[in-house]
């Protein structure tokens, strides 16, 4: 998908291809945002089997699968076999687990590393662990891949809810738990992993040392300035510069874990009645989750939020809502109640639609069907927003699935009453789902990236290539194509600060700069969004003709084959009704 998506996969094959494995760049441009781990990863993942979307995002999906088996083990180790098996399975079938791991982002690797670091520090703290050095390689070892792929934030998880865990222990029983975390030769490793790559991109993208808390366009700082103070302070305070991001309201970041965590969630009151004394190990490992779930939901909620962000406390959720279950042998008649209810409401809204969107006719994509809501797209679920009744015409197929599921899980959950059959009849209700939400992906496929405007470019003559806009707009065209272009009006957001760099590429290109070359080339592309063709016609003094289109993005041309459309003025309102992403020649 155009967006971050296909960003991160670009930077990986750009760091494969230049060598440079320090400094991520974009179109040239130095990206100093982000920890080069998940970059690593998929470069090695294209160095094995070839660049393409599969293999960027076979890294991710082995990831999720090591994720819900390191939850399962950790459950198991706490509580037993049937805990286990439920809390691995919690986060599989979970709707969060999915919606947030559809985009190449490095939070579920970083939950991971997370799960892995508190359980390997759970392990050591208890007296008569078999294997102490093997599980402080993995604490320090976990710890430094968190903080190489996204920040310090994963140092501050870890060391707070250990922190505070230790603390309610008492402080006469601290200092062995202490001394068997290993302090100083674990920091050592940890350092000795994650400090090579902050020393050389720090090297590397001088000046080496700024200490400003001020963040404004057109400083630049070096890396050191910008990751640590800009990237991790500033982020925090909410006074970042660029602001290309949002932040979700407090009170919608803690509800809505009911629907990212759904079905499990039903049960998340029974959580509550759990016992979290440190009297019995069970207790004290309840108690650390929590511990766990908590600091990383406040943190959020003093700070700048996306939905995903709290993916971290999914693991510790899960084990605590499998071993609530698993106590009780049973779901709760309220529990029950509140499925059958939300499975009933589904149905009926997925039935309601169905009926409505009857004889509605389905030309082209669904991008011809839906509204625009720029200002919700800093938000991760931001395009949720722009669905219409119409647009419910293009996505019947995954109504029926979804219908479907529903109703399994209503039935299911009226007549099956033994807890094996319960949880069973859940996650088939949740895998249909889940088809479902993965059918319709594909059919938003042509409005949220531009892979037909990439294959039309391969196919076309050579010629001097610009974007439109922000880099980010059409990135799976250049993921596809491996192409860079001249960006007009994009230096913005992501590539603003890199642009500044005293060795910064000269690839950003003003109106008369973009009217001058449109002229003078004898074969110029130009990407650029439905949005942008009012400013591009007084520019050029027309309409420039399309080459290509997906959805609401176009493929233009400065001098196409005869045989390419050519659009005058009075054929612009003609321009939304195009809505098939066939090439156009």
């Amino acid at each position: 998908m155009d967006d971050v998506d296909a960003v991160q996969a670009q930077i990986a094959r750009n760091m494969l291809k230049s060598g440079d494995w320090v400094t991520a760049h974009l179109n040239g441009v130095a990206y100093l945002e982000k920890a080069p781990l998940i970059y690593w990863i998929m470069a090695v993942s294209f160095k094995l089997f070839g660049v393409s979307d599969w293999a960027a995002r076979l890294p991710l999906a082995l990831a999720n699968i090591a994720l819900c088996w390191a939850t399962a083990r950790f459950a198991q180790w706490g509580f037993g076999r049937e805990t286990g098996i439920l809390a691995g399975l919690v986060p599989a079938t979970c709707v969060g687990m999915f919606l947030f791991t559809r985009i190449l982002i490095p939070d579920a690797m970083l939950t991971l590393a997370l799960t892995a670091a508190m359980w390997a520090f759970l392990r050591l703290t208890e007296e008569g662990e078999p294997r102490p050095w093997l599980w402080t390689c993995i604490l320090y070892g976990s710890l430094a891949c968190g903080i190489l792929l996204k920040g310090l934030i994963a140092l501050v998880f870890p060391v707070g809810a250990a922190i505070f865990y230790l603390a309610c222990l008492g402080s006469g029983k601290v200092v062995a738990p202490l001394r068997r975390l290993r302090l100083v030769p674990g920091i050592i490793g940890l350092l000795l992993i994650a400090a090579p790559w902050h020393i050389f991109a720090t090297l590397q993208n001088p000046p080496h040392f700024a200490w400003t808390f001020a963040s404004r366009a057109g400083q630049y700082h070096g890396f050191f300035w910008f990751y640590f103070f800009n990237e991790h302070i500033l982020r925090f305070l909410n006074l970042r510069y660029p602001r290309d991001y949002n932040t979700v309201p407090r009170l919608w970041f803690w509800l809505l874990h009911a629907v990212w965590l759904f079905p499990w969630s039903a049960s998340l009151y029974g959580v509550v009645r759990l016992g979290y004394s440190s009297f019995t190990r069970q207790s004290r490992i309840r108690r650390f989750l929590a511990i766990w779930t908590l600091l990383i939901l406040l943190f959020f909620t003093f700070s700048t939020t996306q939905e995903y962000y709290s993916l971290p406390i999914y693991p510790a959720l899960s084990i605590l809502i499998a071993n609530a279950l698993v106590r009780r042998s049973q779901y709760s008649v309220v529990s029950r109640a509140c499925l059958v209810a939300l499975f009933s409401c589904a149905l009926l809204a997925c039935t309601a639609l169905l009926i409505k969107t009857t004889g509605m006719s389905a030309p082209g994509d669904i991008s011809s069907a839906l509204t625009q809501n720029p200002d919700l797209y800093t938000l991760s679920m931001g395009h949720m927003g722009d669905l219409t009744l119409r647009a419910f015409a293009y996505l019947r197929m995954p109504l029926i699935v979804a219908s479907v599921s529903m109703l399994i899980g209503a039935v299911g959950m009226l007549t099956v009453r033994s807890f094996p059959g319960t949880t069973a009849v859940l996650c088939l209700t949740m895998l249909l789902f889940l088809q479902g939400a993965r059918h319709a992906l594909i059919a938003f496929d042509p409005y949220l990236g531009s892979k037909p405007l990439a294959d039309a470019l391969l196919k076309a003559p050579p010629g001097v290539l610009v974007e439109a806009d922000a880099y980010y707009a059409f990135s799976s065209v250049f993921f596809y194509t491996n192409k860079r272009a001249l960006l007009w009006r994009g230096r913005v957001d992501n590539l603003e600060y890199g642009s500044n760099a005293p060795n910064a590429p000269q690839v950003f290109i003003s109106d008369a700069g973009l009217r001058d070359l449109w002229f003078s080339r004898p074969e110029v592309y130009l990407l650029a969004s439905r949005s942008d063709l009012g400013t591009l016609r007084s520019i050029f003094g027309r309409t420039p003709r399309i080459f290509a289109e997906c959805g609401e993005h176009y493929l233009l041309v400065n001098r196409p084959p005869p045989a390419t459309q050519d659009l005058d003025d009075r054929e612009q309102d003609a321009y939304p009704a195009m809505g098939h992403p066939a090439v156009r020649r």
